[in-house]
């Protein structure tokens, strides 16, 4: 505990470190310390956003909503959230099964992102799991599509009661793994994603494939893809290293 204060003491000291933005700003290698890996799905693991933004388009025409704009708001929230914001009236549970059957319907188009398969290789099994807005059902049947070794235990919608960018998903996530969550490293790529992890007080990374650069400002660091991140383990800790972008 005592190595992590002092790792978050000299990030927020460094002049690669912007206090006000939490940007690292300059393309200088950085080494983070950390007993956990927590790893959003979609836009981090897998590319689906043509599923979800197929399946969230017809089920809002089906129940007459613009489907740009429930498109817009479903991305990072659990679909149950969503589903209450934008059809209060409609029963929630039930509204959860058809979008999730639509989405676990449609794989069209669903790859691995890059330097994925790589980096989960390289990190022990128990330390690091997949902390998804998704359900569990549909998270596992995405993961196993795009042939990701999924961990025996992850977090999803199934398993909180509130959802990004509520800090509960990394918070428990992190408990999964047995580490304080300020021990912990989260890979996200939706602003809704990069607050959660923030507010959770974990490390967070942020990568710029799905979202604009300006809706991130709560990682502290940017990458462009996991390519970017190796890792070694030592003894009970794990050294993450990575090149961030530039703001």
């Amino acid at each position: 505990m005592r190595e992590r204060r002092t790792l978050k003491r000299s990030l927020e000291t460094s002049p690669r470190y912007n206090r006000f933005m939490g940007f690292a700003v300059a393309p200088s290698p950085v080494q983070i310390r950390c007993r956990g890996v927590l790893f959003d799905m979609d836009g981090i693991l897998i590319s689906s956003l043509g599923s979800v933004e197929r399946s969230w388009t017809k089920w809002a025409q089906l129940r007459g909503i613009d489907p740009a704009y429930a498109v817009r708001i479903a991305h990072g929230r659990r679909a149950i959230e969503t589903v209450a914001l934008l059809r209060p009236d409609l029963d929630s549970e039930a509204e959860l099964k058809a979008i999730e059957d639509l989405e676990i319907g449609d794989n069209e188009g669903l790859t691995v992102l890059p330097g994925v398969l790589e980096l989960l290789s390289a990190l022990p099994e128990d330390r690091w799991t997949v902390v998804t807005s998704a359900t569990e059902r549909l998270a596992r049947a995405r993961l196993a599509a795009g042939g990701i070794p999924a961990p025996k235990l992850l977090i999803t919608a199934n398993q909180v009661t509130r959802g990004k960018p509520h800090p509960e998903p990394f918070a428990a996530g992190a408990a999964l793994l047995g580490a304080p969550a300020e021990d912990c490293v989260v890979f996200e790529d939706s602003s809704s994603g990069v607050q959660a992890g923030r507010a959770a007080g974990c490390t967070v990374v942020a990568t710029t494939f799905s979202h604009p650069i300006e809706s991130l400002e709560a990682a502290h660091y940017l990458v462009a893809d996991l390519t970017a991140v190796r890792v070694e383990s030592e003894g009970d800790e794990l050294s993450l290293k990575l090149v961030p972008l530039s703001k």
